[in-house]
């Protein structure tokens, strides 16, 4: 962007003290709309298989929040080409996201995403409500449809505390936006179908916060079991799953000694059942 000495005189107070404008994206758009990532001219072929792609993130609501995870593996087509990859991101202090698809696309939509609703708060001296951060992320995956059609797709996965409800919420997205509230759990990325069919089986209504943990980190596991594109743990490397919990104390991001202890637990069990803990019949 521009210094300011390059600007005619009052044009830096009318953009950024006199806008009236609470959406940063859209001032953006309005003066340099080249630094958007949906301003991209389309690329000539598909580069989809090409790029890093990050993998499988899931979501988990629990008596009073929600925790969100994410593996750590992205691949460029059948090659791992990083095993220590961040897939979920600090939106503000009661939300996230985490991102499935074109790694590098999806790290720059986080990015901006948390400059917009930092943005909004200041224009307008309060937060958007939960479904106003949902909408905000929407119309951002909307923007980036023409890259999705190239084969840059990036689908997130929005999670937030919402103080009115006392409780987590989670909202998924297709490539053209969305969002859809989805109810207790889900997951996206390659490995989905896996992780969503056993948080189906372990998942239980009112649970804590740290049983919910352990019950997202066996279903990253059940995921990278039989999706060869989500990572699990690496023991070896000392490579973690990144976990996330959302509460009425805001957001945090479990240390790797606290999400190694939770799987090395869970390790521990699997050496014995294999295929993880099973779910009552009633």
């Amino acid at each position: 962007m521009a210094s300011n000495r390059d600007l005619p005189a009052g044009l830096v107070d009318q953009l950024f003290r006199n806008s009236g404008n609470s959406s940063f994206t859209e001032l953006v758009s309005s003066y340099a709309p080249e630094l958007l990532p949906q301003r991209y001219q389309a690329l000539a072929t598909p580069i989809g298989d090409q790029v890093p792609h990050a993998t499988t993130i899931v979501a988990a609501t629990f008596a009073g929040g929600v925790v969100m995870a994410g593996d750590r593996r992205a691949t460029s087509g059948n090659i791992i080409s990083q095993r220590d990859v961040e897939k979920v991101f600090r939106a503000d202090d009661y939300s996230c996201m985490g991102i499935a698809g074109t790694a590098s696309t999806g790290i720059e939509m986080a990015r901006l995403y948390r400059v917009e609703l930092e943005h909004y708060e200041k224009m307008e001296g309060r937060t958007l409500s939960v479904a106003g951060k949902a909408n905000r992320l929407a119309t951002m995956i909307r923007g980036n449809l023409g890259m999705a059609m190239q084969g840059l797709v990036v689908v997130p996965l929005f999670a937030a505390y919402d103080p009115d409800r006392d409780e987590g919420r989670i909202f998924s997205y297709d490539v053209a936006g969305g969002p859809y509230e989805r109810d207790r759990y889900d997951a996206i990325g390659s490995g989905s179908i896996f992780a969503r069919g056993s948080l189906k089986k372990l998942y239980r209504d009112g649970a804590s916060a740290d049983d919910m943990v352990m019950t997202v980190i066996q279903a990253l596991y059940d995921a990278a079991d039989d999706d060869s594109a989500t990572g699990g743990p690496d023991v070896s490397r000392k490579i973690w799953p990144i976990v996330s919990v959302i509460d009425a104390d805001g957001f945090r991001r479990l240390t790797d000694q606290q999400v190694a202890t939770q799987v090395e637990q869970m390790l521990e069990a699997r050496m014995i059942s294999p295929d993880g803990p099973i779910a009552p019949l009633r």
